[in-house]
């Protein structure tokens, strides 16, 4: 008989009743065994790939760069949607300041100079000489202007920019304009004379109007003439002069009443409606603000050298709230001082011509301003 081993026999056993599974399994626990050959084997087959090992490390170190690109966190995004929300939330008039600011300040360099204006003659014909002496010495300096919400009585507004060649001597001039011409004009003719100069606002000063502050391309030029007390406002006692409103038009009694104290360099004096229509003949006296008819009945006392005798000729009708013209501002500020002294745009832009002046003047014997005075009323 054939004899069968004990290892055949177990496997006959084991594949007949389906103990394969269980064998298998068998084998893993022997083969796991410490010092087990095929322990060792199946547990060198098992081992990681030492390559695969590292790149894993390398990918999942925690001291990778610090610029490695990170996806974009959830609570970034509701930052900027938050910021952007809060800045949708500045009021209208915030942020029409703010523009016009910005575009003042770009076109701010681009202002034109004497030679480039082409439509200097439809200005009046007597104040054409003064527009060119003006702008020769470059004081009449032209920026964007955005409408202002206020309109004058007469319901005017600035006109847009002009180009750059072109200087619309008859458009209404703005506030903002003004004060800055009325500044740049008297410091440059009184350039020598600095008692005589009024200084610009700093920035760290707290501004005296609410619409304009230190931000304002022009607050320099307003807060120092409201510093001074040439314009009312809360400083000179003024309960009504809270804004400036700088875009809007420039009214004729303001014209007036802002050049005058540079030219006086003195208290205004008292003034009523029947005064002011005795001396100039204006039918319409008793429409005048009270300040306003100081500065009239004092622009008066310098005779021929009146500023409203330069700006509007003869004329027995002021218009206090008509608003006042480019050209009308520039024939205002050609000339300084009172009825007998003064200096004048033509005479800072042409210093010979003014020596060879006061030359004749002293030796006929007559006033130093009778050459501006001939100037004025040709």
């Amino acid at each position: 008989m054939t004899r069968i081993s004990l290892t055949d026999r177990f496997w006959q056993l084991a594949v007949g009743r389906s103990l394969l599974p269980g064998l298998l399994v068998s084998l893993l626990a022997i083969a796991g065994c410490s010092g087990s050959r095929l322990g060792d084997t199946l547990g060198r087959s098992l081992e990681p790939d030492p390559q695969l090992a590292e790149n894993e490390q390398t990918t999942d170190s925690p001291d990778e760069p610090a610029d490695r690109a990170q996806p974009e966190s959830p609570a970034t995004d509701e930052t900027a949607a938050a910021e952007r929300n809060s800045a949708s939330g500045n009021s209208a008039a915030e942020r029409n300041r703010q523009a016009r600011a910005e575009a003042e300040a770009a076109a701010g360099s681009n202002a034109a100079t004497a030679g480039d204006y082409k439509d200097l003659s439809k200005a009046p014909e007597e104040i054409q000489p003064y527009l060119k002496d003006l702008i020769s010495l470059d004081l009449l300096k032209v920026s964007p202007t955005a409408p202002d919400p206020t309109p004058t009585a007469l319901g005017t507004q600035p006109a847009p920019l002009p180009s750059p060649d072109e200087f619309r001597p008859n458009q209404a001039i703005s506030r903002r304009e003004y004060a800055r011409w009325l500044m740049a004009t008297n410091n440059r003719l009184y350039a020598d004379q600095r008692s005589r100069k009024v200084r610009p606002g700093i920035a760290s000063s707290q501004p005296v109007f609410q619409d304009v502050p230190a931000s304002d391309p022009d607050f320099g030029a307003i807060q120092g003439l409201a510093e001074a007390g040439i314009i009312p406002s809360p400083l000179t006692g003024s309960s009504t002069a809270l804004t400036f409103r700088p875009n809007a038009p420039l009214t004729r009694k303001d014209l007036v009443l802002w050049k005058v104290p540079l030219d006086t360099r003195q208290p205004l004096p008292q003034a009523t409606p029947a005064a002011v229509q005795e001396a100039w003949g204006f039918q319409d006296a008793a429409k005048i603000e009270p300040r306003a008819l100081q500065a009239i009945l004092a622009d008066y006392q310098n005779g021929d050298f009146a500023n409203i005798r330069r700006a509007f000729g003869y004329t027995t009708l002021f218009q206090p709230d008509k608003a006042a013209t480019r050209a009308e501002a520039a024939a205002i500020l050609w000339r300084f001082g009172n009825s007998t002294e003064g200096i004048t745009a033509e005479e800072v832009r042409n210093p010979a011509a003014k020596s060879q002046a006061d030359e004749t003047d002293s030796s006929t014997g007559s006033s130093p301003n009778s050459s501006a005075g001939a100037r004025q009323n040709d």
